[in-house]
């Protein structure tokens, strides 16, 4: 009986693996159909071509306020870090030594204007005595060397009094120009003197207009003059560029400008070429020293390619676009990316005019795979992309 009971188990087996392969076939599905993607057509077109670059703002003037005399620094009459009107009394340095100095060289102007007076009189007397042969052409030499030499002697005096009265002057220390005053190098009671090290007493920054400079390499040069010479760059008229600056939190600074220099030659520390933008500051919210982005705006892309930044993926080191041939298979195609524009990307190369990328559904899509195509943004390609 046992020997009768193991020979029927492989036949009860194969049984089984008949009626389930039937099963099988009863419950076999129809292929699903292909997934829908959204897609755009690639169309060239002239798009708006920016340049950024990072820069740095500069004060449109800054003046060093020294002393021009040597004397002590009495007091500052001014307030740190405020605006200052040109002609503003900024530093007072002690009067006394300098009106003293005016006062001796009055003193001298006085006796040589007494001399010069008694010098003409002994000249208006010899003289016609001298033509009548009454006195000596010694006498009448003599008279004229003396009225000579007494105008020669007011002319000096008259000199130290200037001197004198533009020294007394220099102890009120005043702004050269309408500004922002920064702080004072120099406590009151301290001896300020012409010479380097002694006289720089504060700086004045003009801030309305700003300076934002920046440079640009020798070889984006050459690239904007072999774009604009083949047509597929646009300049603006007489490269007058809209110049913009990007701030430190990302905005955009509320008052735009002009480039007013660019430099004729390349620094060779640097292989790069100085530009500068004069930029207004009426409120004064910009302040030298500012780093910020340069957005330059006015020229244009011809012929260029757009894609939608949503189709692009990574590609191992590559970034990539997928998209579909003549018989709607996915196919990826590498690309190289430049500036964005909006929610878009400029394709420098790796696509053509009438390609279809996918947009909607890219993570759906596989290379090889047939899909059904539609235009992005329509309900069927987003509940794919959904899917």
């Amino acid at each position: 009986m046992p020997s009768r009971r193991f020979q029927a188990i492989p036949t009860l087996i194969a049984a089984a693996l008949i009626i389930g392969l039937v099963g099988c076939e009863k419950k076999e599905q129809p292929k699903a159909p292909p997934p829908q993607v959204g897609i755009v057509t690639i169309k060239k077109q002239t798009v708006p071509y920016t340049y950024e670059a990072v820069g740095q703002t500069a004060g449109y003037r800054e003046i060093d306020v020294r002393a021009r005399i040597e004397g002590i620094l009495l007091k500052r009459v001014y307030t740190e870090g405020k605006p200052v009107k040109e002609g503003q009394t900024l530093f007072q340095i002690d009067p006394a030594p300098f009106k003293a100095a005016l006062d001796q060289a009055l003193g001298v102007q006085a006796q040589a204007k007494a001399s010069l007076n008694k010098a003409t009189a002994d000249r208006d007397r010899i003289a016609p005595l001298f033509k009548e042969n009454a006195v000596s052409k010694k006498d009448f030499d003599d008279a004229n060397a003396e009225y000579d030499s007494a105008v020669a002697n007011l002319a000096a005096a008259t000199a130290k009094v200037d001197e004198a009265r533009i020294n007394l002057g220099y102890t009120n220390v005043v702004a050269p120009i309408s500004g922002m005053a920064s702080k004072i190098n120099f406590s009151e009671g301290s001896l300020v003197s012409p010479s380097a090290n002694g006289g720089l007493l504060t700086t004045i920054v003009q801030l309305d207009p700003m300076y934002a400079n920046f440079s640009f390499s020798e070889a984006e040069k050459l690239a904007f003059q072999k774009g604009s010479a083949s047509g597929r760059l646009i300049l603006p008229e007489h490269s007058r560029y809209k110049v913009s600056l990007r701030l430190a939190d990302g905005s955009i600074f509320k008052h735009s400008g002009v480039i007013d220099f660019s430099d004729s030659k390349v620094d060779p520390s640097t292989g790069t070429i100085k530009v500068r933008a004069v930029i207004p500051n009426p409120e004064g919210d910009l302040l030298p020293g500012q780093f910020v982005r340069v957005v330059l705006d006015g020229a244009q892309l011809n012929q260029a390619v757009l894609v939608p930044q949503r189709a692009v993926i990574q590609f191992q080191a590559d970034k990539a676009v997928l998209v579909l041939n003549d018989k709607d298979v996915v196919e990826p195609r590498v690309v190289q990316l430049g500036q964005e524009r909006g929610n878009d990307f400029i394709v420098i190369s790796g696509l053509k005019d009438g390609d279809r990328v996918i947009v909607d559904g890219v993570l759906k899509a596989r290379p090889g795979m047939p899909v059904k195509p539609v235009p992005a943004g329509t309900a069927a390609s987003a509940t794919a992309e959904a899917r």
